[in-house]
């Protein structure tokens, strides 16, 4: 076999080249610490590792989203917080109307009251800083509650009602790939869809069947419900009700009504201050209504109360009918014994409004939970991914640097060959 000098030194350059290129190659991973550099270095960990990096990319993007959630929950809790102690303000205050004060003495309390009100406005339309309203649903950009001026004040209220522009939508985070986590609460919810009275039904003054207010010094509770279900079947059959005082044989009795008037439900019943009422049916047939009032103080002849079942009342018509109350001066037409029932019933409705603001910030602190939990779960899995991707594509520097001087000598012994293989030629012996 014939070998000519251009074969030997095409021979010799390639080998170089060779060795140079490995060389180049272990330089490149030394310095990255990866041991695939391009996909053709093992194609099978290299299409893992993409798999395993997209993913890691996903949860990375769900730990961000866990904690723009719980910021905003956190601007959440921190309003529903001071919406609390505005609240507790106002049931102290209302308890504080019901003294001995004079009509002077309850108009500041009712002025201080009007102070928490625009307060309490002012929280429900906080926005989170960046120009979304925090309590108006999916619209983040409508400004969520206003007094609507062309409406006609609803007694006892004596300025307009408050308005809600918001919706009941939540604002939905992707937290994880099969879980979303709402980082608002609707005005709807936390504001306007409060149950009055007791949350079953409400007592209110019912005047006096001779006309005006009631004349006695009789003070209703909120009442209570016994059985749910025989209270709801007394409210499908009849409605709301009327308890009114009457002087009969025995003394003072009282008397059940339904509130349309149908008839008496109930007969004359001795009449005990302070002792349970029991809502029921004594005429043919008789029914056990599964609810019952206490009236203390002693009711005048005419004197009515009505039971109606709860309603939707949002906390600022409650706080407008309490001011309202209060703001009336005490009088011939508008008794002490008025104005403390009208103030009972509705601190009734502000201790709903608070079981339902303690409700909300119940179901914000399980969110803010669930996301501690997801983001730790979340933590631990970027750590197995790193874990997965360190496997794949990081470098075993022993090896690299074994197979790095190994390169060298190649290289060398490939250089000083050809040096010597490059001399032999015919022309230097001649």
């Amino acid at each position: 076999m014939r070998i000519s000098s251009s074969q030997i030194f095409d021979s010799g350059a390639l080998g170089i080249q060779r060795n140079q290129q490995g060389l180049f190659k272990l330089q490149n991973q030394l310095s990255s610490g990866r041991r695939i550099l391009t996909p053709e270095d093992d194609p099978v960990a290299a299409a893992q590792a993409l798999i395993v990096t997209q993913s890691q990319d996903i949860n990375a993007q769900h730990i961000e989203n866990q904690g723009n959630a719980r910021a905003q929950l956190n601007q959440v809790e921190a309003n529903l917080s001071s919406l609390t102690d505005l609240m507790q303000g106002v049931i102290e205050r209302a308890a504080e109307a019901k003294g001995s004060l004079t009509n002077a003495q309850r108009g500041f309390i009712a002025t201080d009251l009007q102070l928490k009100f625009n307060a309490m406005l002012a929280i429900a339309n906080t926005d989170d800083g960046t120009g979304q309203f925090m309590f108006s649903g999916y619209q983040g950009g409508t400004r969520p509650f206003a007094i609507d001026g062309s409406a006609v004040p609803v007694p006892p209220a004596t300025v307009p009602p408050v308005v809600y522009f918001g919706d009941d939508g939540d604002r939905l985070v992707q937290v994880e790939a099969s879980r979303q986590i709402a980082g608002n609460i609707s005005g709807a919810e936390l504001f306007m869809n409060i149950r009055s009275g007791n949350g079953t039904f409400a007592t209110a003054v019912g005047g006096n069947s001779g006309g005006g207010i009631n004349q006695g010094t009789a003070l209703i509770d909120a009442g209570s419900v016994i059985n749910p279900a025989q209270w709801n079947t007394a409210v499908n059959a009849h409605g709301s009700f009327r308890i009114e005082f009457s002087m009969g044989g025995s003394g003072l009795e009282y008397q059940i009504y339904n509130a349309a008037n149908v008839g008496m439900l109930a007969a004359p019943a001795a009449f005990v201050p302070g002792q349970a009422i029991p809502l029921q049916k004594t005429t043919a047939p008789a029914a056990n209504f599964g609810a019952q009032v206490v009236v203390s103080g002693t009711p005048a002849v005419g004197d009515r109360f009505t039971v109606a079942p709860s309603a939707n009342q949002s906390i600022f018509k409650t706080l407008q009918n309490l001011i309202g109350a209060i703001q009336t001066p005490v009088s011939a037409t508008f008794t002490l014994t008025e104005l403390t029932n009208r103030i009972q019933t509705e601190v009734a409705n502000l201790d709903g409004s608070l079981n339902n603001l303690a409700r909300v910030r119940a179901d914000v602190g399980s969110r803010m939970n669930e996301l501690d939990s997801l983001t730790n779960g979340s933590k631990d899995l970027n750590l197995q991914y790193s874990t997965a991707l360190s496997a794949l594509q990081d470098l075993d520097y022993t090896e690299a640097i074994s197979k790095f001087t190994m390169q060298q000598t190649q290289l060398e012994a490939a250089q000083k060959s050809f040096v010597k293989i490059q001399s032999l030629s015919l022309f230097s012996i001649l």
